[in-house]
């Protein structure tokens, strides 16, 4: 039973906690999306966006490693973080506060990604196939769009309904933990539940949200994408971001990378 003092609130309106929850595993992801680009991008990659890019945790990283990086975010406490640490390093702080689902660069990018999840808050067909879209033509012919997301695998087969993890950095502890509320197929959405318990030496406490996200089974994103102009899904990954490790995408699969090529 939790003892802790509750604030109900928006998870992504603490990009302090948020960063260091989905930023402490940062090095995995960084390394796979660098032999992404060197795998399935025949030209040297040299930009980068980020739509839906929150705190910037990877954006700041592929900078210092001399990349040119933008994104952008509908939350503007967590653009403000990315920004601040952007310019903190050196860089110019080129995220903004914008739609994932639209949105148009002044120059097309060489990739782009988004890996946790959060193309799935765009709720409709409509939003999901206009996100691609922009996507496809803010990515040169030849480049790549890296999308990581949870599908519905075939009925019968186990899901993974709640997960728990923990990150340290200095004096700040933040337990988080997400679990199903609501499922609903026919209706193509899912609600879960979020939880930060947050330590530090002079308090402690809780911030709990919900989220929702719509559902996807593989052959309702291979029929997005192939809905989509000039994107065709190019190979397939899992989550456990091994570039050897190419992927069939069938009705088992859960965790997926998907590698969008612009043709």
């Amino acid at each position: 039973m939790n003892s802790l003092p509750v604030i109900d609130g928006d998870i992504y309106d603490f990009p302090k906690y948020y960063d260091l929850v989905y930023g402490s595993d940062w090095k995995a992801e960084f390394d796979f999306l660098c032999q992404l680009f060197q795998r399935h991008v025949e030209f040297d990659v040299h930009s980068l966006f980020e739509p839906a890019c929150g705190t910037g945790r990877l954006l700041y990283r592929f900078a210092r490693a001399g990349l040119q990086v933008a994104g952008n975010d509908l939350n503007r406490k967590s653009i403000q973080f990315c920004n601040q640490r952007l310019a903190r390093h050196g860089f110019d702080p080129t995220a903004t506060v914008g739609d994932m689902s639209c949105f148009e660069l002044d120059s097309c990018v060489d990739a782009a990604f988004n890996t946790i999840n959060s193309f799935r808050h765009l709720n409709t067909h409509a939003l999901a196939k206009s996100h691609l879209e922009c996507v496809s033509r803010a990515i040169k012919p030849g480049g790549i769009y890296v999308l990581g997301l949870h599908l519905s695998p075939a009925e019968g087969l186990d899901t993974c309904d709640a997960e728990s993890w923990s990150a340290t950095r200095g004096l700040l502890t933040v337990n988080s933990r997400i679990w199903l509320v609501e499922r609903n197929y026919p209706e193509r959405y899912e609600t879960f539940g979020m939880a930060y318990d947050v330590y530090t030496p002079t308090k402690q406490f809780q911030i709990q949200d919900q989220v929702s996200f719509r559902t996807y089974t593989v052959s309702q994103i291979q029929e997005l994408v192939e809905s989509v102009e000039h994107l065709e899904i190019a190979c397939c990954y899992d989550f456990r971001y091994e570039i050897e490790r190419q992927i069939k995408l069938d009705e088992t699969v859960e965790d997926v990378v998907l590698i969008l090529q612009r043709t």
